[in-house]
């Protein structure tokens, strides 16, 4: 059953399966491109000697529609093609020809200069002389996404070698305030993989048809580490999750919530980051109001903070949806502010269609 989702998943392409994350166009990337040149650094895009390493030229994808054109001192129109697509297989047909064992062609793979050199040597049999010409007029076959914490989410159809820093800044907008501080890389199998099927019709289970992840700090991809800013390949969906959050109410400078992105963050660390206690606060008074996951009565947590910073205590780490209360002294408990915070803070999140 998972194999033949997968094959499903590539038959259906990358578009259909990430709809709500939106198709941008090859002209609003090639002007962001324009606009982000002056500013692009050596870290985040990839040199020329990175790009002649990883292959400069287009290779050709299923998908991708061809423009063919055959000249001959004979002139050949039957021979040509103004839009002939590459077929799931990668495979396109070789036109006008009859009683033949080979009526098709592998185009995946090949740059348009060897794919008319194959077609040349193809049609001599037929032509003295043949002239061809191969275009691509619609790149189709090499999508990648991203999405999560990002300004701009989306999907992109690569037409050169791009690594993961150069889709995230120029393209994508870079990371959002929300992001967990991982970068999440799903990178599906070759597309244009034909599968042979068993004589039963089952479909083969192989290893080479799952897709693999990849995880990298963001910080690591942000500094142009090579180890974290890879070439991306057709089909990879580049997720940023967002950071879980807790909530810091009462008597601090600004309350509100804070990103759990370091997973060992502490109660005094979490104040911190919200200004710090206020004058009056009753330091060996605050509280952990702890959600029940399974929907059951929440748990009080006891913190002492005098305590802790007299290291007579130890600091509790904060957990996904922990409300920290810090009480003013001589004051009402102000978990009222809850409210005032925490609802505008979701009245934010974005909206997301569930198709």
């Amino acid at each position: 059953m998972k194999s033949s989702l997968l094959v499903k998943a590539r038959r259906c392409g990358l578009a259909a399966a990430l709809s709500v994350a939106g198709a941008v166009s090859v002209a609003a990337q090639e002007q962001r491109v324009a606009s982000n040149a002056a500013s692009t650094s050596a870290a985040g895009v990839a040199s020329d000697g990175q790009r002649a390493a990883a292959g400069d030229q287009y290779r050709i994808g299923p998908r991708d529609v061809l423009t063919i054109r055959v000249t001959a001192p004979d002139i050949v129109p039957q021979f040509s093609a103004e839009a002939m697509e590459v077929n799931e297989c990668g495979m396109i047909p070789l036109l006008s020809v009859q009683n033949e064992e080979q009526n098709e062609i592998k185009a995946a793979g090949m740059t348009t200069n060897e794919l008319q050199e194959q077609l040349r040597k193809f049609y001599t049999k037929y032509k003295r002389n043949p002239q061809v010409v191969v275009k691509v007029r619609e790149y189709n076959s090499q999508p990648v996404a991203i999405n999560g914490a990002v300004a701009r989410p989306g999907q992109f159809q690569l037409r050169r070698p791009v690594r993961l820093l150069e889709l995230l800044q120029f393209y994508s907008g870079g990371a959002t305030e929300k992001s967990g501080g991982r970068i999440q890389i799903a990178r599906m199998p070759a597309l244009g993989m034909c599968e042979t099927k068993p004589a039963n019709g089952a479909t083969p289970i192989d290893e080479a048809t799952a897709p693999s992840f990849l995880s990298f700090k963001l910080e690591d991809t942000l500094k142009g580490d090579e180890r974290a800013n890879p070439f991306l390949q057709p089909g990879d969906v580049i997720t940023l999750p967002e950071a879980k959050e807790a909530y810091v109410v009462g008597n601090v400078l600004r309350p509100g919530p804070v990103l759990l992105r370091d997973e060992h963050l502490t109660v005094t660390r979490a104040i911190a980051m919200v200004g710090g206690r206020m004058p009056d606060t009753r330091k060996e008074k605050v509280r952990i109001i702890r959600p029940n996951p399974n929907g059951g009565e929440s748990q009080e947590i006891p913190v002492d903070i005098a305590a802790i910073e007299n290291h007579k205590a130890e600091d509790i780490v904060v957990q996904a949806n922990d409300i920290i209360e810090v009480p003013v002294a001589g004051g009402k408990r102000l978990l009222r502010n809850l409210m005032n915070t925490v609802v505008p803070a979701a009245g934010n999140l974005p909206v997301q269609v569930i198709r």
